[in-house]
């Protein structure tokens, strides 16, 4: 969600809701780590996945309950290119984030990336393999990985049954296209009709006419 003059979709949707904001901030600071894919670092330029870019006023309370929770001070950034095309200059990048890449990746971004930033690499070329991306993270100590990532992120992990649970807003907003496509939730993923994924709700928040929705991910 940039600052800017050309705020993402989910800020429009949302009107930049502050309930909406603090869960995000909430969410980051009980995190490990943030993933995403590079696609969506380049498209919110300036931004910072961290719980204090989301919700500044609560700034202190969020790095005292990652310190209370034996959290580093930050979430690391965690990024998944298969390309290795990076946008280097992102001010999150470099305050420092780990590339997830396959080995042609990794030498496109070689000598590129700032001394903040690792890079993992898996397989030779195609796509990153997110099951093994998300074994060695754990194995580096993310034990708590939260994603941000779009659609198509969203869809390898729910098909590769790696998402636990998701956090869902519900926008009094009415938002439509009547010619640029727009994509869903999931992408790149089929599920309905062929196979069914059923959820389980655990709990329901009301702020005004927004609802926040926390959800138990269960593949049938």
């Amino acid at each position: 969600m940039t600052l800017g003059s050309n705020p993402s979709a989910g800020s429009v949707i949302s009107g930049r809701n502050q309930a909406d904001r603090f869960l995000m901030g909430l969410l980051r600071a009980f995190a490990d780590a943030v993933l995403l894919g590079a696609g969506t670092l380049r498209a919110t330029p300036g931004h910072h996945w961290t719980p204090e870019h989301m919700y500044p006023d609560l700034a202190s309370s969020f790095a005292q309950l990652r310190s209370d929770l034996g959290r580093k001070p930050r979430p690391r950034l965690v990024l998944l290119t298969s390309s290795g095309e990076v946008a280097v200059s992102h001010p999150a990048v470099a305050a420092g984030a780990t590339i997830v890449t396959t080995s042609s990746g990794a030498a496109n971004v070689k000598g590129r990336l700032p001394d903040s930033c690792d890079v993992i690499e898996l397989g030779e070329r195609g796509p990153v393999d997110l099951r093994r991306a998300v074994d060695e993270l754990r194995e580096r100590g993310h034990e708590v990985i939260l994603t941000e990532g779009g659609p198509h992120v969203m869809g390898d992990l729910i098909q590769r049954d790696l998402l636990d649970e998701a956090f869902l807003t519900i926008s009094p907003v009415v938002a439509g296209r009547d010619r640029d496509p727009r994509l869903g939730m999931v992408a790149g993923a089929e599920f309905l009709p062929s196979k069914g994924l059923w959820t389980r709700l655990l709990s329901a928040r009301r702020h005004g006419d927004f609802l926040f929705l926390r959800y138990g991910m269960k593949k049938l």
